[in-house]
């Protein structure tokens, strides 16, 4: 049987809730955008992270859809961008949160969607959605 101290240092802490948000993630350059009230929708079908705590490799597809206002994403840099996730220890609820602000960021989108869809690990998939602008948690409350 295990012993106290070793089933303490099996649990989640703050740093592994934290882990890979400090990082110096790649800018995402943009373009002009040059018509008004579409949509565009990227997807990354071989997106790869890290588990924090596990350090075992999670596999996924990362899809972002927005409506640009004065600038697009350059599909190029935005690779990059993901791609800066690779060797990155950072839970995927994070990843999703963390894509969502660094697009909002690089393009001040009318609306953006990013949906991460990871793969079984242990036999569980896990599904993440953000939204921009982000739904009031007042508003939320208030539906339950």
């Amino acid at each position: 049987m295990p012993s106290k101290e070793k089933i303490k240092l099996q649990r989640y802490t703050e740093d592994h809730a934290k882990s890979g948000l400090n990082f110096k993630f790649p800018r995402i350059e943009t373009w002009p955008n040059q018509f008004p009230a579409y949509e565009i929708v990227i997807d990354d079908p071989e997106f790869t992270s890290v588990c924090p705590k596990t350090g075992l490799p999670d596999f996924g597809v990362i899809i972002l859809r927005y409506m640009p206002r004065k600038h697009c994403l350059e599909l190029k840099s935005y690779k990059e961008y993901l791609f800066s996730y690779r060797n990155l220890g950072i839970f995927q609820e994070n990843i999703v949160n963390q894509v969502l602000e660094d697009v909002v960021k690089a393009c001040d989108p009318v609306w953006a969607f990013v949906q991460g869809d990871f793969r079984p690990r242990g036999g569980i998939s896990t599904t993440v959605e953000a939204r921009w602008p982000r739904p009031s948690v007042k508003a939320k409350a208030k539906r339950r």
